[in-house]
């Protein structure tokens, strides 16, 4: 069967068994953790179905090797091949210095549109972790990737736009702001908010995850990511009263069961609360909020009360990075960034430019976005046999020089010698 692009029919992928899919490189490391996850997602698609499926592979430029080869660090090509084959994975991109980019992976999530940034963090065993318990924390990361102050709207202090800025900001607005200062435009819109918390929801929802929890910096700035709390609630009793319930109505159940008159009787939520016990969700999905400053005590000290996370740009930027921390760090943290249907699999991290083909990095960030790219496609079989495989390999001792170093008496292994152990232990 000849290879054949991906398609969406009815608001579905429609994945055949031989798609096409493009990949970038990436700088630096990329080519080390490229080829090295490549030996792996292949064997494990063999493996799984007998040969029956097979990925291929069409290589796309972007970065040096964008410059390289067409004169542009992200060529119009690369662009709308993501977007005619739908599903793409890259590697690590460096932003050059005067490229005309604030940064490439920026710009192609928003002329891409894929305005969800999911960061899955869960703790592979034998990986070492700076805490006691890293197993707790099992959390789906969900940021929104095109506003807030990603938006790039700022202007440069000292220059003649931003004295315009701060005079009108002063003069019509009433708002006084220093005239040394820089300044930056902070946008949160309700469709922005909406179709990130939608996705969040229909994550929890499709995996079963008990919450998600609205993170934001709503006590101080109220319109954007206070607004950004009101709306994701808003969405959730719009589109999906029949499937979730919030917190305070859990807790406004148990003061009910006590005789006392629960504070959000007339909330949107309800007229779910009848024929479940007091503080029980039952089949429910748990909405919830938190302050962002507390949440990130909540993923250190409660970490497993939490499922799925939404989170405003720059809050999720920081979230997502801590809770890899606390699971073996960046290196072992993968990442998407996913539209209505396009989606691009990325690793997480840096491009590592002293470690250019020394073979020597961790593979297992780009290698988890693959996996993530695996079970986008559906082929769930060959994504757990990865994930297996992976764990048992670390289990083993077999791990690169970032984790051998945190491990005593352990030898660290070169990158493509990982990829060859994780083949030999896939189920």
């Amino acid at each position: 069967m000849a290879p054949e692009r991906i398609t969406v029919t009815d608001g579905k992928l429609e994945v055949p068994d031989k798609p096409i899919i493009p990949f970038i490189e990436g700088d630096g490391i990329g080519a080390d953790i490229t080829s090295a996850s490549m030996v792996v997602w292949n064997a494990a698609v063999k493996k799984a179905y007998g040969g029956k499926k097979r990925i291929e592979w069409k290589e796309i430029y972007a970065g040096e090797k964008g410059f390289d080869k067409t004169g542009s660090y992200l060529p119009d090509e690369t662009v709308e091949a993501i977007r005619e084959y739908v599903v793409a994975i890259k590697g690590p991109l460096t932003t050059p210095v005067g490229g005309g980019f604030r940064s490439l992976n920026v710009t192609l999530r928003q002329v891409l549109d894929l305005y969800a940034c999911v960061r899955p963090v869960s703790y592979v065993r034998g990986v070492p972790s700076p805490m006691k318990h890293p197993e707790k924390l099992d959390v789906v990361v969900f940021r929104e990737n095109t506003e807030d102050v990603y938006s790039g709207i700022e202007w440069e202090q000292g220059t003649p736009d931003a004295r315009k800025i701060i005079d009108f900001i002063g003069s019509e607005m009433g708002k006084p702001i220093r005239a040394d200062s820089g300044v930056g435009i902070k946008p949160i819109s309700i469709t922005g908010t909406k179709r990130l918390v939608r996705k969040a929801i229909e994550h929890a929802i499709s995996k079963n995850r008990s919450s998600v929890t609205l993170v934001h910096k709503g006590n101080i700035m109220k319109y954007t990511e206070g607004a950004f709390k009101e709306w994701g609630y808003e969405l959730a009793a719009q589109e999906y009263r029949d499937r979730v319930i919030t917190e305070s109505e859990l807790w406004d159940r148990v003061i009910a069961d006590d005789g006392v008159t629960p504070t959000t009787e007339e909330g949107a939520f309800a007229h779910l609360r009848g024929g479940r016990p007091a503080g029980d969700p039952g089949d429910r999905i748990v909405i919830k909020d938190r302050i962002a400053d507390q949440m990130f005590q909540q993923v250190l000290l409660r970490p497993d009360e939490y499922a799925v996370l939404a989170l405003p740009n720059l809050n999720g930027d920081y979230l997502s990075d801590a809770c890899a921390a606390q699971v073996g760090g960046l290196g072992m943290a993968p990442g998407a960034n996913i539209g209505d249907y396009t989606a691009l699999f990325e690793a997480t991290h840096g491009t590592a430019p002293k470690y250019r083909n020394m073979d020597k990095v961790n593979p297992g960030s780009l290698l988890l976005s693959g996996v993530m790219m695996l079970e986008y496609l559906g082929w769930n079989e060959a994504a757990q046999g990865i994930r297996d495989a992976l764990e048992k390999t670390i289990l083993n001792k077999t791990v690169t020089y970032d984790l051998a170093r945190q491990l005593e008496g352990v030898e660290p292994v070169k990158t493509s010698e990982l990829a060859r152990a994780i083949v030999d232990n896939l189920p």
